[in-house]
């Protein structure tokens, strides 16, 4: 072969080669990832999930493509951004962060498979028929953690045994506000103490609500799961710093972050778990046989350097039963 011939031959070899990556890119399977939280402080679920996908065989990049949208908060924006993702013809659509965007995703497609993560009472919502058998195209991971808010007015009353009433936050954006404004007050009565609910939707809403407590009498506040809320994980604990409130969460995320006390499922399995199911659909099963899991393990977590900020001693009994104390 001629020199001359052999520069044109692997030049043309080499301009093909770029073409022929973006072909095997662009066949891979993309996973749509919409969350109604914010990609900042979603880092750990997003691992948690990559991680799942991983165990199921799956490793972005290599065999699997994501595509990403975030609400940030925003419920309203996403029926857009679910809209989006099923354009590109996802393979999967993953609903992450509640009820907000498993309802949305539910809404755009009755076809692609849908997998949620961390949603309550997915059955009453009408996100499936059937906790066992969810039918259609959508199953995932519940949490249940509205009916955790009897059990967490129960443990904060043990750290403030004093206080006549205890405030619990909703957002009444969230389709269960309702159902978590019910939980609470009627485990109040019982313990013979007032639990107002208190609405928050914004930044400025969340300001609102804390520097109302004092007035109210609170003497702590209950912030059950809630994407929203969530999104504004560290401002929320800072207000609890700000006006020495304490408060009991649901995610193990916000005693990291400072909080003082959580009670509730891991997140980050749900997300795990999750990641599994969905590459268990991209390998052929259909979400309508597989059953929405539930958590079975509920973690108490205690962050003592806040107690002590907050000048709180935690009876011997709590920390006890505590699964994690943060000192």
């Amino acid at each position: 072969m001629q020199r001359r011939q052999l520069i044109t031959l692997l030049g043309g070899l080499a301009a093909a080669w770029p073409l022929a990556t973006r072909a095997q890119q662009s066949a891979l399977p993309v996973v749509g990832f919409l969350s109604s939280r914010s990609p900042g402080e979603s880092t750990y679920v997003v691992a948690a999930f990559r991680r799942g996908m991983r165990e199921a065989g799956f490793i972005e990049g290599e065999n699997l493509g994501i595509a990403f949208r975030w609400a940030e908060g925003r419920y309203d924006r996403l029926p857009a951004l679910a809209a989006e993702l099923t354009d590109l013809r996802v393979a999967v659509l993953f609903a992450a962060g509640g009820q907000p965007s498993a309802l949305a995703a539910k809404a755009a497609t009755a076809t692609i498979p849908v997998v949620f993560s961390a949603i309550n009472d997915p059955v009453g919502l009408g996100v499936v028929a059937n906790l066992n058998r969810p039918g259609g195209n959508v199953t995932g991971m519940a949490v249940f953690t509205a009916e955790l808010g009897a059990k967490s007015v129960e443990l904060l009353k043990q750290l403030v045994p004093a206080t006549a009433v205890i405030a619990y936050l909703v957002n009444p954006s969230n389709p269960s506000a309702d159902l978590y404004s019910k939980e609470a007050p009627t485990a109040a009565r019982a313990l013979g103490i007032a639990v107002p609910v208190l609405n928050a939707s914004t930044e400025n809403g969340l300001d609102d609500v804390f520097a109302s407590l004092a007035k109210l009498g609170a003497g702590g506040i209950v912030v059950p799961a809630e994407p929203f809320f969530d999104t504004q994980r560290d401002r929320i604990v800072a207000l609890s710093a700000r006006y020495a409130i304490p408060a009991i969460y649901t995610w193990r995320e916000y005693a990291v972050a400072g909080g003082l006390m959580t009670y509730g499922p891991s997140l980050t399995d749900s997300y795990r778990q999750a990641g599994i199911y969905v590459g268990r659909v991209l390998k052929g099963e259909k979400p309508a046989d597989l059953p929405v899991m539930r958590p079975t393990k509920f973690d108490l977590v205690i962050n003592l350097r806040t107690a002590k900020a907050l000048g709180l001693n935690i009876p011997d009994k709590l920390l006890a039963i505590a699964d994690e104390v943060i000192e």
